[in-house]
C-alpha cells in the first residue's frame, strides 16, 4: 500500500506554489493532539502550507515553471539513540536538565529505522520530483557516546537487526521498573507522577521495546555530522573523568529520589564542571541499584567514532566512511567537503567544543580551511574589508552543515586537544559566510526547535539562510526535505518541507510490534512536555517554506 493511501493520511492542505506531491510529507497531514488538555493522544491533522520568504530576494511569478533542480536532500537531526538501561545516566536530574530523562527514551531505535523508511518511501522532492540526492545527520546520532548507541544508530541507517537492550539479554534493567515515583513505570502497579497525568499501564511494553527489529536502512548515500552528544557524556560533561568512564561498563546504577544527595548532584551535573561532579557523587549514601555490567557500553572517542563509521559493515548505501575518511579517524577530525549533486558542495563542520560543554565553536585550524574551502570554490568572494576579488573557482554552489547554531556557538573555552588554538564564535562564522555569494545555506540542529533565520548581507549576493530542524526524539519528532532550485531569473530557491516518521498517529495499546512502537515513541513524547511543543515546532514560517536567494547569474 502506498504512503498516500495510509489510513492516517489526510488530503494534501495546499500551499503557494503547488507541490508535484506532497504525499508522505507535513504538506499532506500533520500529528496532532485529540482533546486539549491531559494526556492525550494523536491523531491527523491539516498539513502546513508553505510560506513563501522574500526577505532576501524578489520572489517572480512564473519562477515553478522555469525552474530547475540541482540538488534534493533530507536532514535528520537529534534522533539521540538512546541506552535507557546505561549507568551512566542521571535520570534523578530532571529538575535541572530537561533532557535526563524521557518517558520514550526506551523507543529511540523503532523511532529512526520508522523515520528511515519515510525517507526511502518519499525518495525525492515533493516540489522539484528530484530523487534525494543525499541524507545529511546533523549531530546527536547517540545520546550518550556509547559503543553500542552507536552500533545501533548505523544498523538503524544502514539496515540490519538491532537488539535495543543492555546489560541483562532478557531483563530490562532500567528506571521505567524501578518502582520510583519520579518515573513513567509503564509495568507497574504504582501511580507515578506519569500514571498521574494520564500516561498509561502499558504492562509488555519494555519487553517488547528490547525486543530485536529489523531496520530497512536508507536507501541514500548519507552523511554524518559530530553533536555534543558524541562528544561528550550526556552531552554536557568533560570526558576523562575516572569515576564516570568505570561507571559506563560498571554494575552500579544510581536511581535517586529527591533527596539532599541527589539534588547536590543534579546540581552538580546542570554545571558540567567535573569537579563538581565527583564532589557531589563521592557524597551520594543512596543505595545504588545492582544492573547487569556490559562491556558494549564502553564510550567512544572521536576517533573510534569515526572509525565505525568506516567499517566495511557499516557502508550501508554509502559513501564509504559516510563523510569520514581514514586520516580523519586517526586524527579524530570531523569536518570535510562532500558532493551533494553536481555543482553543489556541503561543508560539513565539527561545531564541538572536546572540553565537554553543551554550546559549540570552531577551533581556528577550521575555520581557516572553511575560509580556503569556500575561496577555492569560488569565481568572485569579497574581502575582509569589503572589496571584490576575482577568485579561481568555478562558482560552486555551497550548503554548511553543523549541529550548532549561529547562536549557539559561544563556548569559547579552549579545546584541550589545541589548548593553545583562538576558537570562533558563531558571529565570526556568519561573517564570513557573508563574503561569498555562492553560500545558499547554513543547516544545524541542537535547538529542537525549526527555526529559519534570514542573514542579509551589504548587498544581495552576499546572503544566506540559516535553517534550523527540530530533533527527532522531541515532539514534534521532524525531519526536513531540502529542494535546492535555479529559477532561471537571477534568483535560487530552497524548498524545505517538513516530514514524519513513517507510523501510524494512534494505534491500540495492545499494538507493540516495532510500528506500534514508533507510534507511541511520538505520542510518549507530545506527553511528556506538551506545554514546549509550539515553541519547538516554530512558527508557520520555521516550518516548510519556498526560501529564495539572489542567485547572481542569469
Amino acid at each position: 500500500m502506498g504512503l498516500g493511501t495510509r489510513p492516517w493520511g489526510l488530503q494534501y492542505a495546499g500551499a503557494t506554489p503547488l507541490p508535484t506531491s506532497g504525499a508522505g510529507t507535513t504538506l499532506q497531514a500533520v500529528a496532532r493532539p485529540q482533546g486539549s488538555s491531559g494526556y492525550r493522544r494523536l491523531e491527523a491533522g491539516p498539513g502546513w502550507q508553505t510560506i513563501v520568504r522574500d526577505e532576501l530576494a524578489e520572489a517572480a511569478s512564473g519562477r515553478e515553471d522555469r525552474r530547475t533542480a540541482l540538488a534534493s536532500f533530507v536532514q535528520l537531526t537529534d534522533v539521540h539513540i538512546v541506552d535507557a538501561q546505561s549507568p551512566v545516566r542521571f535520570e534523578y536530574v530532571e529538575g535541572f536538565a530537561g533532557s535526563a530523562y524521557r518517558p520514550q527514551e526506551t523507543l529511540t531505535t523503532q523511532g529512526l529505522a520508522a523515520l528511515v523508511r519515510q525517507v526511502n518511501t518519499v525518495a525525492s522532492g515533493p516540489y522539484t520530483g528530484r530523487a534525494f540526492d543525499a541524507v545529511v545527520t546533523t549531530g546527536d546520532n547517540t545520546d550518550n557516546k556509547e559503543t553500542v548507541e552507536l552500533d545501533w544508530f548505523l544498523t538503524a541507517m544502514n539496515g540490519g537487526t538491532i537488539t535495543p537492550n543492555t546489560g541483562d539479554p532478557d531483563t530490562y534493567e532500567g528506571v521505567q521498573d524501578s518502582g520510583a515515583d519520579l518515573y513513567w513505570n509503564p509495568g507497574l502497579s504504582i501511580q507515578d507522577i506519569y500514571k498521574k497525568a494520564g500516561f498509561p499501564d502499558l504492562p509488555g511494553l519494555l519487553d517488547a521495546a528490547i525486543t530485536p527489529f529489523t531496520s530497512p536502512g536508507l536507501n541514500t548515500p548519507w552523511y554524518c555530522v559530530f553533536g555534543n552528544h558524541d562528544d561528550s557524556v550526556q552531552g554536557t560533561l568533560p570526558n576523562g573523568i575516572t569515576l564516570i568512564e568505570e561507571m559506563y561498563t560498571g554494575s552500579r546504577k544510581f536511581e535517586l529520589p529527591p533527596t539532599k544527595e541527589s539534588m547536590s548532584v543534579g546540581s552538580a551535573a546542570s554545571s558540567g564542571r567535573a569537579g563538581d561532579v565527583l564532589t557531589a557523587l563521592s557524597a551520594v549514601t543512596t543505595p545504588r541499584r545492582t544492573v547487569t555490567a556490559d562491556l558494549s557500553r564502553k564510550p567512544f572517542t572521536p576517533e573510534e567514532f569515526i572509525a565505525e563509521h568506516l567499517k566495511p559493515e557499516n557502508t550501508g548505501p554509502g559513501p564509504v566512511g559516510h563523510g569520514f575518511n581514514s586520516d580523519a579517524g586517526e586524527t579524530g577530525i570531523g569536518y570535510y567537503t562532500f558532493e551533494i549533486a553536481p555543482g553543489v558542495i556541503g561543508i560539513s563542520m565539527d561545531s564541538t567544543n572536546r572540553a565537554g560543554t553543551t554550546e559549540g565553536s570552531l577551533g581556528e585550524a577550521q575555520f581557516r580551511w572553511i575560509e580556503k574551502t569556500l575561496r577555492d570554490g569560488s569565481s568572485r568572494y569579497y574581502d575582509t574589508d569589503g572589496s571584490p576579488v576575482a577568485g579561481q573557482g568555478s562558482d560552486t554552489w555551497f550548503i554548511l552543515f553543523s549541529h550548532h547554531t549561529s547562536w549557539s556557538m559561544d563556548d569559547l573555552e579552549p579545546d584541550p586537544t589545541h589548548p593553545s588554538e583562538r576558537r570562533i564564535p558563531g558571529a565570526e562564522l556568519v561573517d564570513l559566510l557573508h563574503r561569498f555569494p555562492n553560500v545558499l545555506a547554513w543547516v544545524n540542529g541542537h535547538t529542537h526547535r525549526n527555526r529559519i533565520k534570514p542573514w542579509e548581507g551589504s548587498s544581495p549576493d552576499r546572503s544566506f539562510w540559516e535553517i534550523n530542524t527540530a530533533s527527532h526524539i522531541d515532539f514534534p519528532q521532524l525531519g526536513r526535505i531540502i529542494e535546492v532550485a535555479d529559477n532561471a531569473d537571477g534568483t535560487v530557491s530552497l524548498l524545505a518541507t517538513l516530514f514524519e516518521a513513517d507510523s501510524p498517529y494512534s494505534v491500540n495499546y495492545t499494538d507493540l510490534s516495532p510500528l506500534g512502537l514508533a507510534s507511541l515513541y511520538r505520542e510518549f513524547s507530545f506527553n511528556d512536555s506538551p506545554d514546549s511543543n509550539s515553541n519547538r515546532e516554530g512558527k508557520a514560517r520555521d516550518q516548510n517554506v519556498e526560501l529564495l536567494l539572489e542567485s547572481g547569474r542569469s
